[in-house]
């Protein structure tokens, strides 16, 4: 009835369903979206994050505060409308690739601003809130005069991690809090113990991004990056991390540091996540073993993960994709970031390739063409997947981006007879 009564919304329809076979689907699954098509525009004008954190609260404002269900659903809500107006403006050009996955990104970490937040209250209503005196970087105030709550904070790892989200992408997230254990339980009616609370948080946290409800879920939500993998505690304190990742991490979890950075809770925490990453990224390697080591996990990967059919070239993890740009990016910043500190300060493969040339570790040519074959892959996935294809296109298709990303690895790992510098001739520390 709606498109009936207003012509405008039924073209707006007609073209994102044509040039999308997602959206359409989308659309389907949730109706009220339809509303969006009504003023082209708000349509292809994406908020910016001030005005998405502004909106969500005000939408959860209206939800009484015990009433989770519905908050479940406004979330949801909130996110398919601005999705949906991403993805039109995708569709249509009206703004580059980069954009779309910086405004993906900034929906995100809005919604899981207000999922911590939601969870908190929710938790701390019922046990109070953990308690660790003196805990530093604390911004909740506990039960007591001298006593502080211990904090929380969301660490993205991957796509979210690297400002590189895009529709229908998991969020790879680990949960780190501050307490030690000083005050072992929270301080409310119903007392739990510290670990206990923390990990009934995050447990609380996943539940409401995934939970499948009328309006569909927010995220895919992996956390198999936290300490030890799938065997290790959902939530950890940020010590045991940092001891962790001194002692125990193996290198590809190294190279996944490259891409994370804290997204939500405890800024505090934030801060201190970031001092252990760097200590971790400026560490003494010997060149050669970390070479060996990026070699074979990304052939373990190229094994396991790419294209089994021939004649079909896997955009993400066939030879000369997606993943051996990536697998560059991350040798170069664990080799040389002890040395040249400009590469810790950005989590995405495009500037990160940008800064490596800067400072002389990749040649400028090398760089760039990294970067254009990168984005074009990019822009490729993006496509399929509103076209809800896999990212697997014929092998005759970016036959040039594949074989020169080949000739580069090559050259830069896997040639001992070459002198670059993205390669530390010797068997000493770099």
């Amino acid at each position: 009835a709606l498109l009936i009564e207003y012509p405008l919304a039924l073209s707006q329809f007609v073209r994102l369903c044509a040039a999308s076979p997602w959206i359409a689907q989308y659309l389907a699954r949730h109706p009220l979206l339809l509303d969006e098509l009504l003023d082209p525009r708000v349509l292809y004008d994406p908020a910016p994050r001030a005005a998405l954190e502004r909106e969500l609260a005000e939408r959860l404002g209206q939800v009484g505060p015990d009433d989770l269900e519905q908050q479940m659903e406004v979330l949801r809500h909130f996110k398919h409308a601005h999705a949906l107006r991403v993805a039109a403006t995708e569709v249509t050009g009206a703004v580059p690739l980069m954009v779309v996955s910086d405004r993906l990104t900034e929906l995100a970490e809005v919604i899981l601003g207000a999922t911590l937040e939601l969870a908190w209250r929710q938790l701390t209503a019922r046990h109070g809130a953990p308690g660790s005196p003196g805990a530093p970087g604390s911004q909740r105030p506990g039960r007591g005069t001298r006593r502080r709550a211990a904090g929380f904070a969301i660490i993205a790892y991957g796509k979210l991690g690297g400002i590189e989200l895009s529709h229908g992408s998991d969020l790879d997230l680990v949960f780190l809090h501050s307490g030690r254990g000083e005050d072992p339980y929270t301080a409310g009616p119903h007392p739990l113990d510290n670990g206990v609370f923390f990990a009934r948080l995050a447990q609380r946290i996943v539940h409401l991004l995934t939970a499948h409800t009328p309006a569909g879920i927010l995220y895919e939500v992996d956390t198999r990056l936290r300490p030890s993998g799938a065997s290790g505690l959902p939530v950890t304190s940020l010590e045991a991390f940092a001891e962790y990742q001194r002692e125990a991490a193996w290198t590809w979890e190294h190279q996944a540091l490259v891409r994370a950075r804290p997204v939500a809770g405890d800024p505090g925490i934030g801060r201190r996540f970031l001092e252990v990453r760097r200590e971790v990224l400026c560490r003494e390697r010997d060149p050669r073993v970390l070479r060996r080591e990026v070699i074979e996990m990304r052939a373990r990967m190229r094994r396991e993960l790419g294209s089994r059919e021939p004649g079909l070239f896997d955009l993400k993890q066939d030879a000369g994709g997606i993943a051996d740009i990536e697998f560059m990016v991350q040798y170069g910043v664990l080799a040389w970031a002890r040395r040249e500190s400009d590469l810790l300060a950005y989590p995405d493969n495009v500037r990160l390739l940008e800064t490596l040339a800067r400072v002389g570790v990749l040649p400028p040519e090398d760089a760039a063409f990294l970067a254009d074959a990168y984005r074009s892959y990019r822009a490729a996935v993006h496509r399929l997947a509103l076209q809800q294809q896999p990212a697997v296109v014929d092998e005759r298709e970016f036959a040039a981006e594949r074989e020169g990303v080949l000739r580069v690895w090559r050259r830069r790992l896997e040639d001992d007879t070459n002198a670059d510098p993205c390669v530390p001739s010797g068997g000493g520390t770099v």
